[in-house]
């Protein structure tokens, strides 16, 4: 009976440890789990794939084209459909065709099958199918940079969710400290036996605040975990551990310049994309060269049972043919200057950004850098504020100061926490920025 309590209470506690389990999550699973999940990534991929087969599309126009047809006719006399289609010959037709003279009508088989092939072979367009082509290898390409666009996107916006939600686990960290100083506060008073009925007042005051700080803070620290679950692909019921740590140092980031980002690289690609399709549209209005050949077989008889006979017929020719377009009423041009604007538009976007991007990536360096800079004397006030409220908590609980004093103190004490955590998750995200700009 003992052995079994024994073991009921090891299973209990077993389970117990089992629910109280917390997913340990780093900055780099985190971002492994979104970047899995996203569903922008998994966009841009299927449109990669997308222009990917078109080059296959654009590519079949160079090689040969076959078509087969394949005709049956039975002829009926309208006049008497009933009976069979008869053709009146002239009298002369005697002395051109002998076997036909003496008579004035033939019999024209009701049954008529006809098939053949037919092979067509681009030789020359010019560059009506190679620029097409080469508009669409343009279009891979920026297919392949907007999916690297989109990957530094999700990738910094993970790191966004991933911080924030630490920060929130920090800011409760904190909120727990600031009313753990409140409550002891009012110990400290009530066990010196001098309860001034205005500091009791104002520490109520204070505790009372400070358990609604604390409630918003859990409040945003759920809200933030769900958001980081769901976009991690995590279950909802998880707990989790966020491991990664709040840097107290940041190394000095060397202030260089943008050379390249995904961004130009679209768009150069889109300058390039449009200026082939303003070539290949504006081959549309010239001749174009191509190898042909036909194959044909036709019979006809009265009976279908025998209209496949020796009778039948077979032709087959082979050539080049060129069709030269005369008259299109200028689509061929029109279509041409489109494309050809589209490039220039382009080719704007292309220079705009470079001058804006540029300028982002180093305003985020700098931001980087100043903040960087701030962060020792922010550290250092946070240190003194931390100091200054010890001071005034043991002048506090000797009867030297007030309630208001002290909670003036803790106030500042709070706000310089925030104020270091708030610093620290900025300076993370300019340097993410820069990842994300020119990586």
């Amino acid at each position: 009976m003992h052995n079994g309590i024994v073991v009921g209470i090891a299973l209990c506690a077993g389970i117990c440890c089992i629910d109280g389990f917390a997913m340990d999550l780093s900055l780099g699973d985190a971002v492994k789990k979104i970047v899995a999940e996203s569903h922008d990534l998994k966009k841009a991929d299927a449109n990669l794939k997308k222009a990917q087969a078109s080059l296959d599309v654009a590519n079949s126009a160079r090689w040969f084209n076959i078509e087969g047809s394949a005709t049956y006719m039975n002829l009926v006399n309208v006049e008497k459909p009933l009976d069979s289609y008869n053709v009146k010959l002239p009298p002369e037709i005697g002395g051109l065709v002998p076997q036909l003279a003496g008579m004035d009508k033939i019999e024209i088989p009701d049954n008529i099958f006809m098939a053949g092939v037919t092979i067509t072979q681009p030789i020359y367009t010019f560059g009506k199918i190679g620029n097409a082509v080469d508009s669409v290898r343009n279009a891979i390409k920026i297919g392949e940079y907007s999916k690297e666009m989109v990957a530094r996107e999700v990738k910094y916006a993970a790191a966004d969710m991933y911080w924030t939600a630490k920060m929130t686990d920090e800011i409760v960290k904190i909120s727990e400290q600031d009313l753990k100083n409140a409550v002891a506060a009012k110990k400290s008073l009530a066990g010196a036996g001098r309860a001034n009925r205005s500091n009791l007042v104002k520490i109520e005051s204070d505790i009372a605040t400070k358990e609604i700080n604390l409630s918003d803070a859990k409040f945003n620290r759920d809200t933030a975990h769900r958001m980081l679950k769901i976009l991690a692909g995590i279950d909802i019921d998880e707990e989790l551990n966020l491991t990664e740590e709040f840097p107290d140092s940041f190394p000095e980031m060397e202030n260089k310049k943008l050379t390249n980002t995904p961004e130009w690289m679209v768009l150069d690609q889109q300058v390039k994309m449009y200026e082939a399709q303003a070539s290949s549209k504006r081959a549309n209005g010239y001749p174009t060269l191509a190898a042909v050949g036909s194959y044909n077989y036709a019979t006809m008889d009265k009976s279908f049972k025998h209209m496949f006979n020796d009778d039948a017929s077979q032709s087959a020719y082979w050539g080049l043919a060129l069709k030269v377009p005369i008259f299109s009423g200028g689509v061929n041009r029109a279509n041409a200057t489109v494309e050809a604007m589209n490039a220039e538009a382009a080719r704007q976007d292309l220079d705009k950004s470079k001058k804006i991007t540029a300028e982002k990536y180093s305003n985020a360096i700098k931001q980087y850098n100043h903040l960087r800079d701030n962060l020792a004397g922010l550290k250092n006030a946070r240190d003194l504020a931390a100091r200054a409220y010890g001071f005034s908590r043991d002048r506090f609980a000797a009867g030297q100061t007030s309630a208001v004093e002290l909670a003036d103190v803790s106030a500042g004490l709070y706000q310089l926490d925030m104020a270091l955590l708030n610093a620290k998750y900025k300076i993370l995200m300019s340097a993410e920025s820069v990842k994300k700009l020119g990586e």
